[in-house]
């Protein structure tokens, strides 16, 4: 009896070791599986190839998720991978993401506009706010045909600065709080930096007036921030796009798989079809 006890203490303290150490070695996996394909995707366009993808995933074997945007640490470390890139070698920046922080996605884009080698930026899914901002800083921009870029409209924390100067183009000035005319100025400065910020990514690419046009479009609070802009409504604007996407690139996005839930949303054989196997 003790015998068996034992075994089963052993068999349990096994399981709860591997259970420990198995995120680990999944990670580690993964990581080894997109380095792979980034790898191929270099040798196949002569290129470096930096990611910048944002998805929810689980972390560590608590299975806790966190969701992410382009901060200080992306920056630092985009940064760090164009001064490893020799001036005159392409870049293939891919990117997904919601958005994030200002400060972050200025020096991204400035980065990439400052490198002397041809830089395409490859959007799958969605490159929302500070994604479009770097999008933006790119010789040629790839997206899915049914992916999506965002307006640059500065957020006040949950205010639209261009709501708030709509404020005091409806009322007196007189009849304005102090508070509402502070944030209104902030707001005008706020327009203002990320207009000029635009304008000049897009400078050398576009002629002056259209890159006025262009930047007042995005910047100027004409959508709300969350309006998804397609690839027919980016080439509207004037912005050159095309939609051929490496077949790598959507294989390197199954690696960045969001967290499992405990019932899935979305379910398919996932295999390519065809139009004699769908017959069949």
């Amino acid at each position: 009896m003790m015998d068996i006890m034992g075994w089963i203490f052993q068999i349990f303290w096994m399981v709860l070791i591997l259970s420990m150490f198995y995120p680990f070695l999944k990670g580690s996996a993964l990581r080894n599986a997109r380095e792979t394909i980034i790898r191929s995707i270099e040798k196949k366009r002569g290129s470096r190839v930096i990611t910048l993808i944002h998805r929810q995933e689980s972390m560590s074997f608590f299975g806790i998720s966190m969701r992410r945007f382009i901060d200080i640490e992306d920056s630092e470390e985009v940064l760090r991978a164009i001064k490893m890139t020799p001036p005159d070698m392409p870049i293939d920046f891919i990117i997904h993401t919601p958005g994030g922080l200002v400060l972050a996605a200025e020096q991204i884009a400035r980065a990439l506009k400052k490198h002397k080698g041809k830089v395409t930026v490859f959007v799958p899914h969605y490159a929302m706010s500070g994604g479009t901002l770097i999008a933006l800083a790119a010789d040629e921009i790839v997206m899915d045909e049914n992916a999506v870029l965002g307006p640059l409209d500065p957020q006040l924390g949950q205010t639209p600065a261009a709501s708030v100067l709509k404020v005091l183009e409806k009322k007196d000035i007189n009849e304005v709080d102090d508070q509402t005319l502070i944030l209104a100025d902030i707001a005008e400065k706020a327009i203002k930096q990320v207009k000029d910020f635009v304008r000049n990514l897009l400078r050398g690419k576009y002629d002056d007036e259209k890159a006025e046009e262009i930047a007042d479009k995005l910047t100027s609070g004409y959508w709300t921030h969350d309006y998804p802009i397609t690839v027919e409504q980016a080439r509207e604007l004037g912005l050159q796009v095309s939609t051929d996407m490496p077949e790598e690139i959507y294989a390197l996005m199954e690696l960045y798989k969001q967290t499992e839930q405990r019932r899935p949303s979305v379910q398919y054989i996932p295999v390519p079809y065809h139009k004699a196997e769908r017959k069949e």
